[in-house]
Parts: structure tokens; sequence; C-alpha cells
């Protein structure tokens, strides 16, 4: 019984995690169109130094901006890279019966000639 209430309660609290995760990144616009996408990354560029300083002062470190690695630039289109993906993968559920029949006839073949 233990083991059930542990294992339920891990479960909502993942669930709850995932959930948070997912409103967060909406109420950011990360899963609008790619230029809501690209202001909100803008936005966490132009934020995330700040708060890391602010962060550091609180906790009695010393750090300079200097020791800080500069923000990552990213010059893609997050549009073209998920309807790549989305492209990708609708192609490999087209071909997957016509490959599955294949090699299972190849299996087929092979178990033949093992038995021979």
């Amino acid at each position: 019984l233990f083991l059930i209430c542990f294992n339920s309660s891990r479960f909502l609290i993942k669930g709850g995690l995932a959930g948070a995760a997912v409103y967060v990144a909406y109420d950011q616009g990360l899963l609008g169109t790619g230029t809501e996408g690209a202001e909100a990354l803008k936005k966490a560029q132009e934020t995330l130094p700040p708060a890391i300083q602010e962060w550091t002062n609180y906790l009695g470190w010393e750090v300079r901006a200097a020791q800080l690695p500069p923000t990552p630039k990213f010059d893609f289109s997050l549009s073209d890279s998920w309807n790549k993906g989305v492209h990708t993968v609708m192609s490999a559920l087209s071909v997957a019966p016509t490959r599955a029949c294949e090699y299972t006839v190849e299996g087929w073949k092979y178990v033949k000639d093992l038995v021979k």
C-alpha cells in the first residue's frame, strides 16, 4: 500500500511539474509563432545576466561580468526546425508498413535458410 501511494504521489508530482513547465512555456510565448519565440529568447537574454548577478550578490559570491560566459547566440528558425522534424517523422511513418513487410520477408528467408 505504501509503494502504491509513493508511486502515485511521484506520478502526480511529475505531472504537476510537467504541466507547470508547459504553462510557463506557453505564458512566455515559446509555443507560439516563430516571432513570439524569438521575442521570448531576446527577453531571456536581456534578463538572465542581471538575474545571475543578483543571485551571486545575494549568495555572497564575487562574480564579475567578465567571468560570466556570454549568452549563446541562436541563429536558426524555430518554425523551420519544427517543420523539418514533422516532415521527417511523417516520412518515417509513411514508409513504416512497407519496411515492416520487407523486414518480415527477409526474416522469414533467414529462418528458412537456417532450418535447411
